[in-house]
């Protein structure tokens, strides 16, 4: 069973950008339970539309007689600040106007979520941590937080995600980031403003976690007749509606613009010093047909960490592949908590099965 928590920080918080926030809170939640000298926390980093309940979007890796049995483990996963899943962001109150924030909520950077993050660590009083994990904008947390805090994290998981974002994420983001732009409402103060183009944006978003193969798999038409209402068609208009159901437009515009911001070589002598910083014991997880995150990010991290180790997992999904391939995941993690000294480079699953 988990539980959800609410961590308050009482005092001024300055951000990278010399903005502040008056005060904020972080929603989190907890499953397992700590054993007796606090050696088998795990911490979750969540990924860009996600929130602190891990085993709702990640439940192949947890759970009774999974991976992370809460038997063995003591789970834990804050939702980011600036999300919209009970932490500090956009729709929360400004105590200093008594009005939500909306357009006037600081920018924020991985290194402010991560920061924030580490209060709560030291909150809570672990000293150590057995393994920091997190996938896609939660993988770039994790390594951010590795790297500030090397003697913290005994372990780093870091999943489809990278050591800078590319070029290429960044474009993405903006081209998602236009949609909500130009939603007439984005302009006002309101809960909803935005929200037609969040839909759009969610709807290029899928482009970049998916992949032709998912498309071509999942979505394309089964006869020879069809000239309209496309099955890939709607399915686009239907993950757009989805997620504007349960999101907002601002926490969007803050969160890709912090994962644009991901940098560990910045203010810290490029990025190869940096990683040069991680002291866990490391594990890079790609997926082959990830464009978002290509597997040769993770092969860079890899080839930057000391005694690291590597794995692919082998997926139609795309980027998403880190969220449904959960045997997969779960197979390579195992391994590497049994032999976490080696590298485990590109499993044949099909062998092993075999």
């Amino acid at each position: 069973m988990s539980f959800t928590h609410t961590y308050h920080y009482p005092n001024q918080f300055t951000l990278e950008s010399g903005e502040t926030l008056p005060e904020f809170q972080l929603a989190y939640t907890t499953y397992g339970r700590l054993n007796e000298d606090r050696s088998n926390v795990v911490w979750v980093c969540h990924a860009l539309t996600g929130n602190s309940d891990f085993a709702d979007w990640w439940d192949g890796l947890f759970g009774e007689g999974k991976v992370y049995d809460p038997a063995e483990w003591f789970v834990i996963c804050a939702n980011s600040l600036g999300g919209c899943y009970g932490s500090t962001g956009p729709l929360s109150v400004n105590p200093e106007t008594q009005q939500p924030y909306y357009h006037s909520f600081p920018q924020l950077t991985n290194r402010d979520i991560v920061a924030a993050f580490e209060l709560l660590r030291q909150e809570l009083g672990f000293e150590k941590v057995h393994t920091l994990l997190g996938g896609s904008l939660g993988g770039q947390h994790a390594l951010e937080w590795a790297i500030l805090k090397p003697k913290v994290f005994e372990r780093l998981i870091h999943v489809a995600s990278n050591a800078r974002h590319s070029a290429w994420g960044i474009a993405f983001n903006e081209s998602q980031r236009m949609a909500i732009r130009v939603d007439p409402t984005w302009a006002t103060d309101t809960d909803t403003a935005g929200q037609e183009g969040l839909k759009t944006a969610r709807a290029i978003a899928m482009l970049s976690y998916r992949h032709y193969n998912c498309y071509e798999l999942s979505q394309q038409e089964p006869g020879n007749s069809i000239t309209d209402n496309f099955r890939a068609a709607s399915y686009q208009v239907y993950q757009g509606e989805k997620l504007a159901k349960r999101f907002n437009a601002y926490t969007y515009w803050v969160l890709s613009k912090a994962m644009d911001s991901h940098n560990v070589g910045r203010d810290r002598g490029g990025i190869e010093a940096a990683l040069k910083r991680v002291k866990a014991k490391a594990l890079f997880i790609g997926v082959d047909t990830d464009i978002l995150f290509p597997v040769e990010e993770q092969r860079f991290m890899h080839a930057h960490v000391q005694d690291s180790s590597i794995a692919i997992v082998k997926s139609n999904s795309g980027h998403d592949g880190f969220l449904l391939e959960t045997g997969q995941l779960s197979n390579i993690i195992d391994s590497f908590y049994k032999q976490d000294s080696k590298a485990v480079e590109a499993f044949d699953f099909e062998k092993q099965a075999g």
